[in-house]
């Protein structure tokens, strides 16, 4: 390879020259380079690619550099080459995140009269941009990636509904949990008013007293000192009083309730904060406490079951369900359900099923409700698919079944109802000439039993005798959007009547008329909870 480096000062006496010069001598290729600022010209006798070109003309080329035309181009007569010199940066930069702010119906609140609930706090975010710079000129920015490092918080305005809602009878006391704070109404639904206004409930303990007189709940407490807190348990001493909650001793609870036919008593189950989801880890204890009625002191606490491992997917927790008379317990874990022996502890199974693997961070538990009698327990069960390609544990099949506390038997009485039918025995109501004597069931029955896991599928409110005969639809008319995923059904204590939520409010449906009742109207409410 023979080169002449041509500086562009001399290009034209030597172009003269070539004229003048005999074919055969004259250079068969001339080669500008542009790189570093600089021009060249070089004379060459043999062709060869761009890329031996720059490595003759000791141009080293970086990783980001351009060059055109591209290095694997042979070179030809009259050619420029070009070398760019890309560097690339990484920039970033915080961005402020600019609040919402939320207008909220709250019932506490007269109609039109707002309230600032929670003020509005922007949050930040870091924007990161790659730069590419060109023989010293910046190119325009390209964003590479966008990170939140504080959230934005909502401003939250509470305003008073404007709309009314006719009142309705309450036999007993009806409470549920409304915009994380606990409302209650006993009489009518016109005396429904807030027991608490911290607005930190967190939904987990929700429960009402079997006379209704005391209420238990968890508020959230994960913004505490104590690193990855979950929450602690208070008592409301007197839902007819206008009394200030009282804390109790248990903290970090998954589950807890009143213990049936013993004053006082409340049962409940711990674990810890976790920062991987789904934010705790279950101990599968059990523990009883009593309390003091006036100000939630612990009289006594006995431990009745150890901490354990709570078999497949025991991170999520054991739940548990007090027949009426407080005499037995029974327990749902991942795959099965059954009874506790309380004297020995050992958990005594009764039905066992399939798991059914969520694909999520989170982990189904069947319901559970007893017979007024103690003697039977009502639950949802998980069964394969009659499809043999699906796997056992991917089924989308439910059934309601119903089993005896012996054990001795086991039937499915509704089929395909959904994950989420959460089938109730009514309390026992009537005279003993009336045909409802013996009480009656509710569940949900889903739309799609195929999509029945979603959190918007669809399901209908069923009500039967107590046998499983004569169920039909209660709620909500047909042609209405269906109910979703609910916390609970609440029977009222005379079982004519059942609570539930229906596109963010309470709703309760008269069972035998098939009248049913709007209680609030700002869409905030969970939770309800029925007793005399």
């Amino acid at each position: 390879m023979q080169k002449k480096v041509i500086f562009p000062f001399l290009l034209v006496s030597i172009m003269t020259l070539f004229a003048c010069t005999p074919a055969e001598e004259q250079p068969q290729y001339l080669v500008s380079l542009v790189a570093d600022g600089r021009e060249m010209t070089f004379e060459y006798t043999t062709p060869f690619t761009v890329a031996e070109f720059l490595r003759d003309a000791e141009i080293e080329v970086g990783e980001l550099d351009r060059v055109d035309p591209p290095p694997f181009t042979q070179i030809r007569d009259g050619m420029r080459v070009t070398v760019v010199r890309v560097v690339e940066q990484t920039e970033c930069q915080e961005q402020e995140i600019a609040y919402q702010t939320r207008r909220v119906l709250n019932e506490g609140l007269d109609p039109g009269e707002e309230l600032l609930g929670q003020a509005g706090l922007n949050g930040v975010e870091e924007i990161c941009y790659r730069v590419l710079i060109e023989d010293g000129t910046r190119r325009n920015p390209v964003e590479t990636s966008r990170v939140v490092l504080t959230e934005a918080q909502d401003e939250v305005i509470y305003v008073g509904p404007t709309g009314q809602l006719d009142p309705v009878p309450i036999v007993g006391t009806l409470a549920y949990i409304n915009n994380r704070n606990a409302w209650v109404m006993s009489g009518s639904s016109s005396s429904k008013r807030p027991v608490t206004t911290s607005s930190d409930l967190d939904g987990r303990v929700f429960s009402l007293s079997p006379e209704g007189r005391q209420l238990i709940f968890t508020r959230d407490t994960r913004n505490s000192d104590r690193e990855n807190f979950l929450n602690q348990l208070w008592m409301i001493a007197n839902t007819s009083s206008d009394g200030e909650p009282v804390q109790l001793v248990p903290e970090d609870v998954l589950w807890a309730t009143w213990v049936p036919g013993r004053d006082n008593f409340i049962s409940y189950t711990t674990g810890e904060a976790r920062e991987s989801a789904p934010g705790w880890q279950a101990f599968n204890d059990l523990w009883l406490m009593r309390v003091d009625p006036q100000n939630g002191s612990a009289l006594s606490i006995t431990e009745v079951l150890e901490p354990s491992s709570g078999g497949l997917y025991g991170w999520w927790g054991t739940n548990y369900e007090w027949s009426p008379n407080g005499q037995l317990l029974s327990w749902a874990r991942a795959d099965s359900i059954g009874l506790v022996d309380l004297e020995s502890g050992e958990m005594q199974p009764l039905l066992q099923f399939p798991l059914f693997n969520t694909r999520s961070d989170w982990s189904w538990r069947a319901s559970l409700s007893w017979s007024p009698d103690n003697a039977l327990l009502l639950t949802s069960v998980h069964v394969p698919s009659p499809n043999p390609q699906i796997p056992a544990e991917f089924s989308p099949i439910f059934h309601v079944a119903v089993t005896d506390a012996g054990g001795s038997f086991q039937a499915n009485i509704f089929e395909n109802t959904g994950i989420w039918a959460l089938p109730s025995f009514s309390p026992v109501s009537g005279s003993a000439d009336s045909e409802f004597v013996s009480g009656r069931m509710a569940y949900l029955q889903a739309r799609d039993i195929t999509n029945s896991i979603n959190q918007q599928a669809e399901y209908d409110l069923i009500v039967a005798d107590r046998d499983g005969s004569n169920a039909r639809k209660v709620f909500p008319q047909n042609g209405q959007p269906g109910l979703t995923a609910q916390q609970t059904l609440a029977w009222s204590p005379d079982a004519r009547q059942i609570a539930f939520i229906y596109q963010g409010n309470l709703w309760i449906v008269d069972v035998e008329t098939l009248v049913a009742n709007q209680l609030t109207l700002d869409a905030g409410a969970s939770n309800p909870d029925w007793t005399l």
